[in-house]
């Protein structure tokens, strides 16, 4: 899943935040990773270099968001109703507060006041409802982001109220619109020029390769510091790090460990280290052979050397992991058993399974994010050794989200720092319009609506980690490891988000030391 979604995946639309790099000696990393001191200053231009491919380009930000440059453009010049905070809950944006009804299937929201459209109309609840029903009606497109809500059901309730109805209880509602819920005018659908938006920015110029964005002097909240971000898409991601490597860009996201350590003890340069949030699971089909089977799942699980996988793609920024993909979330159930490396074991169940003499399949992986081919060679050679011949298939980065992901039987998938819910939500109900692994359970799916319809965050938790648990014994992920999300600053560069997921998008507070 791409959820940055990209990965989605929602970006994967993979999930993905950033901490600035913290407790580390100098020989845990080479680059200097000190922040400038001092109170912000005003003024001065950012630029930033961060994944994407000109060819996969978009203006809508109610589609796939397959782009990080593309979200990073409509972080800052929409408006979003909630964000993630600090402590994981969603914090206020353009939704100043939300509250249930008993039955938790109608959240009221109610919106602020004094937010205007660049172009000086107010945002008002009708376009906050013409937007939620348009990103509803692109579920296709976007992997189904507001699939737990009855967009026909819900209604505006004068200018500054929405009350947003939902398919089954729902005690996250404020949480499930965090950060991608962006707003444009009521009636807006050619976005083939600039639209009106009522961010922090305003776009100056959009181009598949660079947009530019000045500060936007109306918007409601604190006031900018920068006066110009340019956001250079680069699908390479060690392209990324020349551009700040070479003095061309200030921030380079999503870079190689490789790159990092390459620096040596560079002053000019400092580290933005996203703990543990990114992972390049193989994801295996369950509705296609011979994945059909789950003591092959299981097979190809026990066949992998995690270790091995962790040093060589992640070179110490990273930890083995467990087979489910959201080792961070709070549901995530931590008493499991660590699943192991066994050979044997796993060389019986292909037997078992029909395959004495081995299987011949394809992986397929890409190089959108640094280290993706070099998890996928690794493992083949891991598999060859219960009998598996794994041909390794290097796609193209411009189109693999769009003609490989969740299309494939067998492919290196890639997360950003999404939490459970939101991955259920896409990618693993038998509703899901982008169910990567044809993971099709109503008792799966049962449980997971009881558990979103619980108020209480203890007792959720406890009910989603015993869906987990299901994933972990029958699913058709191999998630090995996670690795530290890895991007480059100019050592003037300060004020960058520090939160998971979606939130290190939202740079309208950055400045740069002088």
């Amino acid at each position: 899943m791409r959820l940055n979604m990209p990965g989605r995946a929602l970006l994967t639309m993979a999930a993905v935040g950033s901490l600035l790099l913290t407790g580390c000696s100098s020989s845990d990393n080479p680059a200097d990773t000190a922040a400038p001191t001092g109170k912000p200053v005003d003024g001065g231009t950012l630029r930033y270099a961060v994944a994407g491919s000109p060819a996969t380009a978009s203006n809508d930000p109610h589609g796939g968001l397959g782009n990080e440059s593309d979200v990073l453009r409509f972080a800052l010049a929409y408006d979003v109703l909630t964000v993630p905070g600090k402590d994981g809950d969603p914090k206020p944006r353009l939704a100043v507060s939300w509250k249930p009804n008993k039955a938790m299937n109608r959240w009221t929201f109610t919106l602020r006041g004094d937010a205007r459209f660049t172009d000086g109309r107010p945002v008002r609840a009708a376009d906050v409802l013409y937007s939620l029903r348009r990103i509803a009606d692109k579920s296709a497109e976007n992997y189904g982001r507001l699939a737990d809500f009855d967009m026909k059901a819900s209604r505006a309730d004068g200018d500054h109220t929405v009350v947003l109805a939902t398919r089954s209880p729902m005690a996250q509602a404020a949480k499930a619109l965090e950060s991608v819920s962006f707003i444009v005018p009521e009636g807006t659908k050619d976005f083939s020029k600039t639209v009106p938006g009522s961010g922090p920015f305003k776009v100056r110029a959009s181009g598949a390769q660079t947009s530019v964005l000045v500060r936007n002097d109306r918007w409601w909240g604190p006031r900018p510091h920068l006066d110009r971000i340019e956001i250079q898409a680069l699908a390479d991601p060690q392209a990324r790090a020349n551009a700040v490597t070479s003095g061309q860009a200030d921030v380079a996201g999503s870079v190689s460990p490789a790159a990092v350590k390459s620096l040596g003890n560079s002053g000019g340069l400092k580290v933005v280290r996203r703990k543990g949030v990114t992972e390049y699971p193989f994801v295996m089909r369950m509705d296609t052979e011979p994945f059909d089977d789950p003591r092959v799942r299981e097979a190809f699980r026990l066949a992998t050397d995690r270790k091995a996988l962790v040093d060589t793609v992640f070179l110490g920024y990273g930890q083995i992991a467990n087979d489910l993909p959201t080792p961070y979330d709070p549901s995530y159930p931590g008493d499991l058993p660590q699943r192991g490396r066994e050979v044997a074991k796993a060389r019986k169940l292909l037997q078992q399974a029909g395959h004495a003499d081995g299987i011949d399949i394809t992986l397929h992986t890409t190089t959108a994010y640094p280290g993706m081919d070099t998890a996928a060679t690794l493992y083949a050679r891991q598999l060859s050794e219960i009998g598996v011949k794994a041909k390794v298939e290097v796609e193209p980065a411009d189109t693999y989200w769009t003609a490989v992901y969740a299309k494939k039987a067998f492919y290196t998938g890639y997360y950003g720092g999404i939490s459970f819910p939101d991955l259920v939500r896409v990618g693993l109900l038998s509703t899901s319009p982008t169910n990567e692994i044809a993971w099709k359970d109503k008792q799966f799916d049962a449980a997971f609506t009881r558990a979103m319809g619980t108020l209480d965050a203890g007792r959720r938790n406890t009910l989603l980690a015993g869906i987990q648990r299901d994933l972990w014994k029958d699913g058709g992920y191999v998630v090995w490891g996670t690795g530290d999300g890895l991007d480059l600053a100019a050592r003037g560069v300060a004020g960058l988000p520090d939160g998971p997921g979606f939130q290190r998008m939202f740079i309208d507070q950055v400045w740069m030391a002088k």
